[in-house]
């Protein structure tokens, strides 16, 4: 039996590390997940992965596939780099209305709604988003090989790399090189690991980093301190003064606070909601233009 979902929208927000739909339109949103659906790094994998979501909320909500084709969606995803992806990736899923963006525009909205304000990111990936006076400006979420700066496998990757310091002799070894050498055995097994690791594997790195600067390693605040310098410049660079709220989001990043300048400090504030909330709003507003 064929199920209609007039009045119903699906919102998808996506990053390198999980994915969440939600269709909304009832009592209260369905929620389903899928993994990793960066579509710059993976294209083929993340559409998969969006279908498996898409089928698998389907399920939930009594009907098929099918029935959640006419339903007006807004995407918001990892790797979505220009309108030729997007539009690529709209061509491989069974939806008629569909709006494709970066990620970067839930994580905005979901954090501040409409105020104004920056968004420092830092998850597996990052990026600084800001909306002054109406004008957002987005930087960043470039990916790990030519930005991310600040990300959890930023940091992942800066505690590997001083830990061969160490090695060297170039620094003086602390109990996070000597953690991360005892994990991996020997110089030589963390330059393997480096070397064929996913971002999603150097940021799992970064909880040590973080365990380790709360108890003084000089390696460790040294690497966040860094971290924390990158963040203040982005924020500066797209519009921040002082006595504009900046919300650190992401899993790694609200331990940059203690790092930041003082008065910087005393505008971060805790984001008003998740970037699926915004990618919400941005679904919902999407669905009325479709039906004005």
């Amino acid at each position: 039996m064929t199920r209609t979902f007039d009045a119903f929208s699906l919102a998808v927000d996506g990053g390198g590390t999980r994915c969440r739909i939600a269709l909304v339109g009832g009592e209260m949103p369905l929620v389903a997940g899928a993994g990793s659906v960066n579509v710059s790094t993976d294209f083929a994998g993340a559409t998969a992965e969006l279908l498996r979501g898409f089928q698998d909320l389907a399920m939930q909500a009594g009907g098929t596939l099918d029935d959640l084709s006419p339903v007006p969606a807004y995407i918001g995803l990892a790797g979505v780099t220009g309108p030729e992806l997007a539009e690529r990736l709209a061509e491989g899923l069974p939806l008629v209305h569909v709006r494709i963006e970066d990620d970067r525009l839930a994580a905005l909205r979901g954090a501040l709604g409409r105020s104004d304000g920056v968004v420092a990111h830092c998850g597996t990936g990052s990026f600084v988003a800001s909306r002054r006076a109406g004008q957002v400006r987005l930087a960043g979420g470039w990916g790990p090989v030519l930005g991310d700066e600040a990300s959890a496998q930023w940091v992942g990757r800066q505690a590997l790399a001083r830990t061969l310091d160490a090695v060297d002799g170039f620094l003086v070894e602390t109990e996070l090189s000597r953690g991360l050498l005892s994990k991996f055995g020997s110089a030589a097994e963390i330059v393997a690991f480096a070397g064929a690791a996913s971002p999603a594997d150097l940021g799992a790195l970064a909880v040590m980093v973080t365990d380790n600067a709360a108890a003084g390693d000089g390696i460790a605040v040294a690497i966040l301190q860094n971290a924390a310098e990158d963040v203040v410049t982005a924020c500066k660079r797209l519009g921040w003064t002082s006595g504009m709220p900046i919300c650190l989001t992401g899993g790694i990043g609200p331990f940059y606070r203690p790092y930041l300048p003082a008065d910087m400090q005393q505008d971060v504030m805790p984001p008003k909601g998740e970037p699926l909330a915004g990618a919400i709003a941005l679904a919902e507003e999407f669905r009325k233009e479709i039906h004005s």
